[in-house]
């Protein structure tokens, strides 16, 4: 048995903005940076003995801010969406523009945001990521995995699959999910 410790990066301007930042390379904010450390001294983040990112300067700054590691492994299959021409830009910014409503009300997954990706692609190259993790899992005794809020929530809904929806499983910067993974299965997990 394995345990794969998924962590949601710290804030960045644009989370403090409520923009669309995907592949937008931007670092943690000061106020990231304040949140973690005090996170760190609240929390007891359990230890890894393989560290990995998904290689966006923010996911690296709080893997270094948390453990003092750099990443063993850059995964870019766990980068943010791919938000395209919508990156950087808020609801209100993009809510009147006939393209962006096309992507909020589609119900097949397969509309793209101008420029970036569809929900669809966007979930098939988590779920290569995901495979990518449970093969190290077997060579490793616990994984400290440093990425992004929506990629943890299909992380989950693929590893759990219990119903919960995307805001039910997005956990709060610096905090994320223990699991317990086991021939690669999910036997079990905790929050953080």
């Amino acid at each position: 048995m394995s345990r794969l410790i998924l962590i949601r990066h710290g804030k960045t301007l644009a989370n403090e903005q409520h923009l669309y930042c995907g592949k937008t390379d931007l670092p943690l904010s000061e106020k990231g940076r304040s949140e973690l450390n005090l996170l760190k001294a609240q929390l007891s983040y359990p230890s890894g003995d393989f560290f990995i990112s998904s290689g966006l300067l923010r996911a690296n700054e709080t893997l270094r801010l948390l453990t003092g590691k750099q990443p063993d492994l850059i995964l870019p299959e766990l980068a943010e969406y791919d938000f395209g021409r919508f990156e950087m830009q808020s609801y209100e910014q993009l809510k009147d523009s006939a393209e962006y409503q096309a992507w909020i009300t589609d119900q097949t997954g397969t509309v793209s945001c101008p420029g970036g990706e569809s929900r669809a692609e966007f979930q098939a190259r988590v779920k290569v990521g995901l495979q990518r993790l449970l093969e190290l899992s077997g060579r490793h005794s616990s994984l400290f995995v440093v990425c992004h809020g929506g990629v943890i929530v299909r992380l989950m809904q693929e590893l759990a699959g219990d119903g919960k929806n995307f805001y039910e499983w997005q956990p709060e910067a610096g905090h994320g999910y223990i699991l317990k993974i086991s021939n690669g299965i999910l036997s079990g997990y905790s929050s953080l």
